[in-house]
């Protein structure tokens, strides 16, 4: 895994600041230690930073074609790079390496921009043509790996794997995005294809940013989407036997690796089958490790230990400090935008764990939302049913009404807490959608911006973000609806984000079978009832795991990676909350209702209501703006 940025003049060849394309890239040096390299034609300059996983002693990046005409820089992995080495030859390319970067170059002469389509993998790279005085950028289907760029002013075009090479330019100024804030306060992070700041884009998966010198920027092209066309019809048998090879073929392929490799194991359905699969697939014990917390709700260890055990792995367990606030300020810092989900504190701590064995490490990301495993999945298809009885214009009034009386009951019983659901019921499939996965919803946001701050928004809404997947989605069935709109917001820019930040930080590298995108085609064509039938997720899953895994790991409740947020605010990070929430960086932005952040603050710390999520959210943001943002910077901006 690696770290790759670079500057390109669109417009001429001035000469490339070669000291500012060094302190870019030693941004990154995180993402690679073990080796670094430039590239400097007139007018571009590109830059590496290298982890070296496979072909240690000749992959070295930037990595060139024959004559020298064509350079690249890469993040991630090839997996079917072994197979397009014939073909390729057999065009007449020359290989001189044994790395799957090379492959990319050669690809890039004989296929041009559809060399995408040809990978199998993981992947950001630029590409620098000399003739053709284009370069070519590309992002892996399922936006595993990051790429974010920016046009400036003069024409120069930047680009890099993470926003903090790009903030290394002088020239990019810090202006924050209201729409992006808006977007953060609802979802927990910045959805592509959008940054925090003005002038700055992530580049979305799937798809390749292509740009001739002289030329003016064009929209990226995708070349990729979720299909969830249907297939050929299966029985259950079938598909289960399918499943089974796919899955076992999927986790093969992320086995190349010519440095120490193991797994992630949480003791849930998804990391326990990647690790079932893979001590079927090597003959030496699997190197695993997982976390465990000191408040049993959040503790999956023991469960972990069982597939352990049943596996005989090489297993590692280390116990999260219950008080392990000292990250707040660190992820400011890995994640360059404000994010939010607290996860990524056990996901950081997991990763450092890891890397004291292995280099590379197999997750079971992605499996709740090819698989249909998130509860808010039965929830959704159970209102849609509701939904599909009475016309919108009928419940709309009467759910809306029922919905504003009905009190926020976060102390009671679950069955007692109904207000959501009503609230839900009021709106159509996408609304209601997006108001469950809201960190803060509609109302809350309302409350929370001042009345400066919604003028800056001109009435744009983050609903919009989902309502422009929608508006594209291949399907109209209720499970697959939102599984797509996860699939284009979620998975990449809260779960992909998590990873590849908390991982890097530790120059881990991270792979995900669960994502191999022919497997992702596959399962999008299922039947719904195939992945979410009476109320429990995963169906096809647990039934092709069964004979690899005990009923307690496969049937037990979901429990999430988190921690315990509510009880910190009331107790050992009382103050700091407090100081955060209503110190001075937050309210000399101009932004926020003072009123309503008190108002949050002491109905949690009272125990009358949970507002631990919001909260934790705005905790992060304040945090970005101190360690990313200059105090008179906000101001300007607010202004």
């Amino acid at each position: 895994m690696c770290g790759i940025t670079g500057i390109f003049d669109s417009r001429s060849r001035r000469d490339i600041d070669r000291g500012l394309l060094e302190r870019m890239n030693q941004s990154l040096f995180h993402r690679g230690p073990d080796a670094g390299g430039l590239h400097l034609d007139p007018g571009v300059g590109l830059g590496h930073r290298r982890l070296s996983i496979i072909d240690l002693s000749t992959g070295q990046q930037p990595l060139y074609n024959e004559d020298g005409s064509v350079v690249v820089v890469y993040n991630g992995e090839i997996y079917n790079y072994l197979d397009l080495v014939p073909e390729l030859q057999a065009l007449g390319h020359v290989f001189r390496t044994r790395s799957d970067t090379e492959v990319i170059v050669h690809a890039w002469e004989a296929w041009g921009e559809a060399c995408v389509t040809r990978f199998r993998g993981m992947f950001a790279f630029a590409l620098w043509d000399r003739n053709k005085q284009t370069l070519f950028l590309a992002r892996d289907r399922m936006g595993v790996k990051p790429l974010y760029y920016a046009m400036l002013d003069d024409g120069m075009l930047l680009f890099g794997s993470e926003l903090k090479a790009l903030l290394v330019h002088p020239r990019l100024k810090r202006e924050i995005d209201p729409a992006a804030v808006e977007d953060y306060f609802a979802y927990g992070y910045v959805p592509e294809p959008r940054t925090i700041f003005r002038g700055a884009l992530k580049l979305p998966p799937g798809c390749t940013l292509s740009l001739r010198r002289g030329e003016k920027l064009r929209e990226p092209r995708e070349y990729w989407d979720v299909p969830f066309k249907p297939g050929p019809h299966l029985t259950e048998a079938d598909a289960i036997e399918e499943l089974t090879a796919r899955l076992r073929e999927s986790v093969k392929i992320r086995l190349m690796s010519e440095v120490p490799l193991g797994a992630f194991l949480s003791g849930g359905v998804d990391s326990s089958g990647v690790v079932a699969m893979m001590a079927g697939l090597q003959a030496d014990p699997v190197n695993t490790c997982s976390i465990s917390f000191g408040d049993p709700a959040f503790n999956e260890s023991a469960y972990a230990q069982t597939v352990a055990d049943r596996y005989h792995t090489r297993h590692r367990v280390e116990q999260v400090d219950p008080d392990d606030f000292g990250l707040v300020d660190r992820l400011a810092g890995l994640y360059d935008e404000p994010y939010a989900d607290s996860s990524a504190m056990p996901t950081y701590r997991v990763c450092e764990l890891a890397r004291k064995s292995v280099t590379v490490a197999l997750s079971g990301d992605g499996g709740d939302e090819s698989f249909g495993g998130y509860r808010r999945y039965r929830w959704h298809v159970n209102e849609e049913r509701v939904r599909s009885l009475l016309p919108l214009q009928l419940r709309r009034p009467v759910f809306g009404l029922l919905g504003r009386l009905y009190p926020k009951a976060d102390w009671a019983p679950r069955v007692l807490r109904a207000k959501s659901t009503l609230e839900a019921l009021a709106r159509n499939s996408v609304e209601a959608y997006f108001h469950s996965v809201s960190i803060l919803h509609d109302g809350m946001r309302e409350k929370l911006f001042s009345a400066h701050f919604r003028r800056e928004l001109q009435g744009y809404a983050a609903i919009e973000v989902f309502k422009r997947h929608a508006a594209r989605a291949p399907s109209e069935d209720p499970l697959s609806l939102v599984q797509y709109l996860d699939f284009k917001t979620y998975l990449v820019g809260d779960i992909n984000t998590k990873v590849d930040r908390a991982s890097m930080a530790h120059s881990l590298e991270v792979r995900e079978p669960l994502m191999d995108h022919p497997l992702v085609e596959w399962l999008s064509g299922l039947p719904s009832d195939m992945k979410l039938r009476n109320g429990v997720g995963k169906v096809l899953l647990k039934k092709a795991l069964d004979p690899y895994l005990p009923p307690e790991i496969l049937y037990r409740p979901k429990m999430g990676f988190g921690v315990p947020l509510a009880k910190w605010f009331r107790g050992p990070l009382r103050q700091s909350v407090r100081d955060a929430v209503l110190g001075p960086v937050l309210a000399e932005t101009g932004w926020f209702n003072a009123p309503y952040l008190r108002r949050m603050v002491d109905d949690h710390q009272s125990g009358m209501s949970d507002y631990s999520a919001s909260l934790w959210t705005l905790m992060m943001f304040e945090s970005f703006l101190r360690n990313l943002v200059t105090a008179p910077a906000v101001r300007e901006t607010a202004a």
